[in-house]
């Protein structure tokens, strides 16, 4: 996916309405009150070795840091978020969703908060499973940030 089909993807779920269930959707998944989807996924599932994976997670990363440039531009400056106590927090506590599920995924986060709808974007890298493929995770979601 270019960083206009990204910026496009990202543009289209800050004006989708959420959908009622959870489940899939053509961009990834969604439920009441968030969308997900995936701007970039690596090239199957793993890696050969440590060194493959933290390649394709690099390049991941700056695939997230030229989006971040240019939502950046058009939202300011990002919040920088980890989500490493978010994720010790779901042993003892409810999160929701979509923080629940991300915090699961990815480690930290940039965010905005949209002007207008008041929307949260919350865009990072997927790599904290080493048997799942790495994915570049953008989330639209009118939920809080726990």
């Amino acid at each position: 996916m270019t960083i206009e089909q990204c910026l496009a993807t990202i543009d289209l779920l800050c004006s989708r309405p959420f959908p009622a269930e959870h489940g899939r959707t053509d961009v990834g998944s969604g439920g009441p009150g968030y969308h997900v989807a995936e701007l970039g996924t690596s090239a199957g599932p793993g890696a050969k070795d440590r060194w493959d994976r933290a390649g394709t997670a690099e390049e991941c990363h700056e695939r997230g840091e030229e989006v971040r440039g240019r939502l950046t531009g058009r939202w300011g400056p990002s919040d920088h978020l980890g989500l490493q106590t978010v994720q010790l927090r779901t042993e003892t506590e409810d999160i929701p969703e979509p923080w629940e599920q991300l915090s699961a995924r990815v480690s930290d986060i940039h965010l905005w908060r949209t002007e207008g709808n008041g929307r949260w974007i919350a865009l990072g890298v997927a790599d904290r499973d080493e048997a799942d493929e790495i994915r570049l995770l953008v989330v639209i979601t009118e939920i809080d940030p726990p």
